[in-house]
């Protein structure tokens, strides 16, 4: 009864043509469902992922124009790694100078070449080279070529004010391990480690809290099986005082969430039924869909949300 990886990760944006344009225009990911957030109607809910949706590739974004720029800090997950085949470091650096977004320089880090940069609204991100066997299926719509897409999600960094109870957390409830410690970096995998079952930690005890806002991390959530495993893991999280509330009914997926100890949302997400369930897997992310719940209320709905245009594609 454990996770076994990161399921998606769910970020806060501003401008919601931006962070179309961003990721499906520029980075090449698919939208696959075009949503709103279920607890705030009037804002999106974006997912950008591979050609069919698998868990494990989706990056989503709640675009909320009227907040504040978040603040890095301790008690969040301040940075999102992305899986992209070995050897493509320089095509990415490459598109991404092309349009003006401005890059760290490569570097190493576990073994691993990075390209480190952000989101035009603040979201720290790297491109990280793997030759890890992942569920991956191409955008043949894509602007970017499929040897050289994201594959999904590789990592995700926290900056904790302390350890062990976090430690506790991903030892004991999830299930990870730690595995490899570098520049001050503590490395924890699940099932073994490999992409897309990676998270890393970091204690800043000097560091002020940070605050949630335009460019950072909503939640992290972790991939379950299926019901029962969810329950179990669910569990656990209650019997170590994590407070996880009851299952979530997202209709793509099913939802349990808790704070871990050092401050970040946590969510445990079944890898079904997945998005094809009210959508043809050709037509992914192309209308506004709306679970079942909300639909009696679409036309208030559509009239609160701003108009997006289809993702500016960068060629």
């Amino acid at each position: 009864m454990t996770v076994h990886g990161i399921h998606h990760v769910t970020a806060i944006a501003a401008d919601p043509q931006e962070n179309l344009d961003f990721y499906v225009g520029l980075l090449g990911m698919r939208l696959v469902k075009r949503s709103v957030n279920q607890d705030d109607p009037g804002t999106y809910h974006f997912f950008f992922a591979d050609g069919t949706g698998h868990p494990g590739t989706d990056l989503t974004f709640f675009p909320w124009p009227h907040l504040a720029p978040g603040r890095p800090g301790t008690g969040l997950t301040t940075e999102v790694a992305l899986a992209v085949p070995a050897e493509t470091l320089p095509y990415w650096s490459e598109r991404l100078a092309a349009v003006g977004v401005a890059t760290d320089a490569p570097e190493e880090r576990f073994g691993e070449r990075v390209l480190p940069f952000s989101d035009p609204h603040g979201l720290r991100l790297v491109l990280a080279e793997t030759g890890d066997a992942r569920e991956f299926t191409p955008w043949d719509e894509s602007p970017v070529p499929p040897a050289q897409q994201i594959r999904g999600l590789h990592a995700v960094r926290l900056t904790e004010p302390a350890r062990e109870a976090t430690e506790g957390v991903l030892r004991d409830v999830l299930g990870f391990t730690h595995v490899a410690e570098d520049a001050g970096w503590q490395r924890y995998g699940v099932e073994g480690g490999g992409s897309g079952k990676i998270l890393e930690l970091r204690v800043a005890p000097d560091t002020p809290r940070g605050r949630m806002g335009t460019g950072t991390v909503h939640h992290v959530a972790f991939r379950v099986p299926d019901d029962a495993t969810q329950a179990g893991v669910r569990a656990k999280a209650e019997a170590a005082s994590l407070r996880p509330t009851p299952v979530i009914d997202r209709f793509w997926f099913r939802s349990v969430y808790f704070l871990e100890p050092g401050g970040a949302l946590f969510e445990l997400a079944t890898d079904g039924p997945g998005f094809a369930v009210d959508e043809d897997a050709r037509h992914l992310g192309e209308r506004l869909i709306l679970p079942p719940w909300l639909e009696p209320n679409r036309a208030g709905i559509e009239a609160a949300l701003p108009p997006v245009a289809a993702p500016r594609v960068r060629a």
